[in-house]
């Protein structure tokens, strides 16, 4: 079983703007964690137990996660293509790729994924001696029982990763969201179901991450209340939920008088990046803003707006962002990082063979 590039130290190529994704992880190596899910499944395991955690969740206080959850909810639509996440070779290596920013803190992801980037970081071990997600946090997402445009979106059911799972994988929190329909029974038992899962994770020793939303319908679907009444009123909500809250951070959306918000908890707060926006720097003014709105604004979880800023290289944007998270960069700083090339990387090759 062999995949002829590590991700780690491969060509990024571009051309025109154009990442040239083949280069930096090419396809064969999805064929690669194919063939280790049916030989070596333990190899998940077996990395978990390898890689290096952190003694700190947030050793400066901040965070920056990139969400790499959205397929499990049927939501892969990015800039009118309905299906673009849906192509797993392009979701993997930008996944991978923004991992090669060293201030970029860790994912936010679903096990599927997460069991992805475990093999994955196992192979490139294998060759290096170390792999590309010691030091990173590894959150669990929790419900994404909520399917997009389904009857029962309301009823979020937590059909994902368990918190005594995350333990046994050392992962380093779970996360979670409830969207609140007042006229939906539905949002009152995911409200009671997000509870429960913050106690559950207190007695495994993991921080929760609670994106709390309220919502209105629309159509045939829901719309997120993106006004700092309703977040206010949210966050009320959230910090109350479970045993304690000593170990919760929640996820709110970039709204106006977010300075407002801020005053509405002692909860450290991530800003959320939400659709995708029409351009990387679109996405940076965006967190600039929202960053400088109050001390309790401690980083963000962007998603869609991180992995794909057009058919560009993910990492300049992700580094841009950790410049201003964890480097104190203004927005002209940011932009200036985001404008900067990329240093070409060789490539190697990775045999994956019997562990």
């Amino acid at each position: 079983m062999t995949s002829p590039t590590s991700a780690n130290q491969a060509t990024s190529a571009t051309s025109g703007g154009r990442w040239d994704l083949e280069a930096y992880l090419p396809s064969s190596v999805l064929d690669a964690i194919t063939d280790a899910r049916i030989e070596h499944p333990r190899w998940v395991e077996k990395e978990a137990r390898q890689r290096r955690r952190r003694k700190t969740l947030a050793p400066d206080g901040r965070l920056v996660l990139a969400a790499l959850d959205h397929p499990g909810r049927g939501v892969n639509e990015i800039r009118g293509d309905a299906l673009a996440m849906g192509d797993r070779h392009h979701y993997l290596a930008r996944a991978r790729r923004v991992l090669d920013d060293p201030l970029l803190d860790g994912i936010v992801a679903t096990p599927d994924v997460i069991e992805e980037l475990l093999f994955l970081s196992h192979l490139e071990r294998r060759k290096k001696g170390k792999g590309f997600l010691d030091g990173r946090l590894l959150v669990g997402s929790m419900n994404r029982g909520g399917l997009a445009g389904s009857a029962f979106e309301m009823d979020d059911a937590f059909t994902s990763m368990s918190a005594k799972r995350m333990a046994e994988l050392r992962l380093d929190g779970g996360k979670m969201m409830y969207r609140l329909d007042p006229q939906d029974p539905a949002s009152g038992r995911t409200i009671q179901a997000c509870a429960q899962a913050l106690n559950d994770l207190r007695r495994h020793r993991l921080p929760g991450f609670l994106e709390p939303l309220g919502v209105t319908r629309q159509g045939q679907g829901y719309v997120a209340a993106k006004d700092a009444d309703t977040l206010v009123r949210q966050c009320g909500i959230a910090a109350a939920l479970g045993d304690s809250s000593v170990h919760l951070w929640l996820k709110v959306p970039i709204v106006d008088d977010l300075a407002r918000v801020c005053r509405a908890t002692t909860l450290p707060l991530l800003l959320l990046g939400g659709p995708a926006r029409g351009t990387a720097a679109e996405t940076l003014r965006d967190f600039a803003g929202g960053l400088a709105a109050g001390g309790r604004v401690r980083g963000a979880i962007i998603g869609r707006n991180l992995l794909y800023p057009g058919e560009a290289d993910p990492l300049p944007l992700s580094r841009a962002l950790t410049a201003i998270v964890h480097g104190g960069a203004d927005l002209a700083g940011a932009l200036e990082r985001l404008s900067e090339p990329e240093r070409p990387r060789r490539r190697v090759r990775t045999t994956a063979g019997r562990g």
